[in-house]
């Protein structure tokens, strides 16, 4: 196997995603951080990433319908959750009551899907399906505080709330997380954003 490297941005709930699996997988990799405002050679000489696979740790269940439920879940939460929680982070008003609702809709399906599980694999092991929605509690409990909203209620959402406490707990997840502090930073910058490109249009 050649050498691996991952052109990433720390701050990318996305490419913690990728770090993740390939240390799961016990994949070696140099990780090159990237300006994504300014995009290197490499990146653009290597973007789109080609298909490599690792046989070790297998992400996804073996079983076809397992499989097939789990690809199913993990695009419902990109879709709905993940985008659902950036409009309720950078709209306002009564555009944003909408989509914090929408949200928190979308959430309470995953509950359903957690419950009476450790993990979303089903098993005392992460899978595909945690790392897919491993941007909750870190990334998601960030965007809370820099929308000022609520999204992961504990009493609403308790089984979801008490995975985010096994997940995160996790020593290769940690490992990968960006400071959160800088994360903080980066969504006030874009929140600040936001709201000049607002007060602009005015």
């Amino acid at each position: 196997m050649g050498e691996v490297k991952v052109i990433g941005s720390s701050k990318s709930l996305f490419c913690a995603r990728v770090e993740w699996a390939l240390k799961l997988k016990r994949v070696e990799y140099e990780y090159l951080q990237e300006d994504l405002l300014n995009k290197s050679p490499l990146l653009l000489k290597h973007n789109p990433v080609h298909k490599k696979t690792w046989k070790d740790y297998p992400l996804l269940p073996e079983d076809p319908y397992e499989r097939a439920m789990a690809r199913f879940w993990a695009k419902f939460a990109d879709e709905k959750c993940v985008m659902g929680a950036f409009a309720a982070f950078w709209k306002e008003g009564e555009e944003k009551e909408k989509a914090i609702e929408s949200a928190l809709e979308s959430f309470t399906f995953l509950e359903k899907q957690i419950q009476g599980k450790k993990f979303f694999s089903g098993d005392d092991n992460i899978g595909y399906l945690d790392l897919v929605m491993g941007w909750i509690p870190l990334w998601l409990n960030v965007m809370e505080e820099a929308g000022g909203m609520k999204l992961m209620d504990a009493q609403k959402f308790p089984f979801l709330h008490e995975w985010t406490q096994n997940f995160i707990e996790i020593p290769l997840i940690k490992e990968c997380l960006p400071p959160r502090d800088a994360l903080v930073n980066y969504f006030n910058l874009g929140m600040s954003y936001i709201r000049s490109m607002a007060a602009a249009k005015q």
